[in-house]
C-alpha cells in the first residue's frame, strides 16, 4: 500500500472513537446519537428520540434505526466532504513543495542569466567600447535566445551557438580586415568554415558542450517541476464515486443509524474501503515514485557536472578569450 493512502486512512479512523469491549449492539435510545449529530452542526429535528423502522434506509442496513431518510443523506454528504478534505489536507504538503521549489530555482535561473548578460556586457564595454556597441545585437540576441529556450521555446541549442559563432566571425573579419570590403556571400562563406578555420581556438565546442547540458538538464528540472505541481494539484481534487460514497457512509457514519456513534472501523475494513476510494490514485504510485526520482537525479546532476552557474558566470571570460583567439590568430584566419 502506498505510504501517502496510509496518511489517509489513520486520520479518517481517527474521526471515530473505539468501541468499548462488551458494548450492547442494540441501543434504544438515540441519545447518543443525537449529541453526536448536533456536533456536525445537523439540526437535531432530523433525529428521532427513540430508534424507528430502518426500512426506508438505502444505504444503511434497514433494521431499527436511529436515522431517518434526511439524516442518511445529509450524513452521506458529510461522508464525501470529509474524505475530500482529508485527501486535499494529505497533499498540501506535497502540492505546496512544488509550488516553492518551481519559484525558487525559476527566479535563481532568470536572476543568473540576467547577471551574466550584465557581466559580459560592462565588460566588453570596458574591453572593446565602441566595437562592441556597434555588434552588441550579436551577443544580446545570444541570451535572448538561451532564455527562449529556458522557457520552452522551440530552439536547438547547438545550432543556435554555431550560429553565434559564425555571426561573431563575420563581424571580427571585417574588424580585422579593414582595409578590404567584403560581399554578403563572401562573409557567409566565412561563417561557414567556422569549424576548420577554428579562428576562436577550442572555446565554442567546450562552451557548446557546456551550455548545452546545463539548459537542457535546467529546462527538464523546471518543466519536471512544473508537472509535479500539477500532478499533485489534480489528484488532490477527488471526485468519489458513487460506490465509494456508499463504502464511506457505511464505515464512517451507518453505526450513528444503530445508536452506535462511537463506534471505530477495524483497520483492514478502513485498508479495503480506502484502496476502493483512492484506487486511481494508487496506480500512479509506481510511476509517481520513478518520476521523483528521476528529479532526484537531474538536481544532482545540476549540482555537480551539469551546474549552470559554472557554466554562465564565466560565459563573458570565455567568449572574450576565444576573440583574443581570434585576434591573435588573425593574419593565419585571414590566410586561410
Amino acid at each position: 500500500m502506498p505510504s501517502w493512502i496510509g496518511a489517509v486512512i489513520l486520520p479518517l479512523s481517527g474521526l471515530l472513537l473505539s468501541l468499548p469491549a462488551g458494548a450492547e449492539v442494540k441501543a434504544r435510545s438515540c441519545g447518543e446519537v443525537r449529541q453526536a449529530y448536533g456536533a456536525k452542526g445537523f439540526s437535531l429535528a432530523d433525529i428521532p428520540y427513540q430508534e424507528i423502522a430502518g426500512e426506508h434506509l438505502r444505504i444503511c442496513p434497514q433494521e431499527y434505526t436511529c436515522c431517518t431518510t434526511e439524516m442518511e443523506d445529509k450524513l452521506s454528504q458529510q461522508s464525501k466532504l470529509e474524505f475530500e478534505n482529508l485527501v486535499e489536507e494529505t497533499s498540501h504538503f506535497v502540492r505546496t513543495t512544488f509550488v516553492s521549489r518551481h519559484k525558487k530555482f525559476d527566479e535563481f535561473f532568470r536572476e543568473l542569466l540576467e547577471n551574466a548578460e550584465k557581466s559580459l556586457n560592462d565588460m566588453f564595454v570596458r574591453t572593446y567600447g565602441m566595437l562592441y556597441m556597434q555588434n552588441s545585437e550579436v551577443f544580446q540576441d545570444l541570451f535572448t535566445e538561451l532564455k527562449r529556450y529556458y522557457t520552452g521555446g522551440n530552439v536547438n541549442l547547438e545550432e543556435m551557438l554555431n550560429d553565434f559563432w559564425a555571426r561573431l566571425l563575420e563581424r571580427m573579419f571585417q574588424l580585422i580586415n579593414p582595409q578590404y570590403h567584403f560581399s554578403e556571400d563572401y562573409l557567409e562563406c566565412v561563417s561557414k568554415y567556422t569549424d576548420q578555420l577554428k579562428p576562436f581556438g577550442d572555446v565554442p565546442r567546450k562552451l557548446k558542450i557546456q551550455v548545452t547540458r546545463a539548459f537542457i538538464a535546467a529546462r527538464t528540472f523546471v518543466q519536471g517541476l512544473t508537472v509535479g505541481r500539477e500532478v499533485a494539484n489534480r489528484v488532490s481534487k477527488v471526485s468519489p464515486t458513487p460506490g465509494c460514497i456508499r463504502a464511506l457512509m457505511k464505515m464512517l457514519y451507518c453505526p450513528y443509524c444503530r445508536g452506535l456513534p462511537t463506534v471505530r472501523p477495524c483497520k483492514n475494513y478502513c485498508l479495503n474501503v480506502m484502496k476502493g476510494c483512492l484506487a486511481n490514485q494508487a496506480d500512479l504510485d509506481t510511476e509517481w515514485n520513478l518520476f521523483i526520482d528521476a528529479m532526484l537525479l537531474v538536481a544532482e546532476r545540476l549540482e555537480g557536472p551539469f551546474n549552470i552557474e559554472s557554466v554562465m558566470d564565466p560565459i563573458d571570460v570565455k567568449i572574450s578569450e576565444a576573440i583574443m583567439n581570434m585576434q591573435e590568430n588573425s593574419m593565419q584566419v585571414s590566410a586561410k
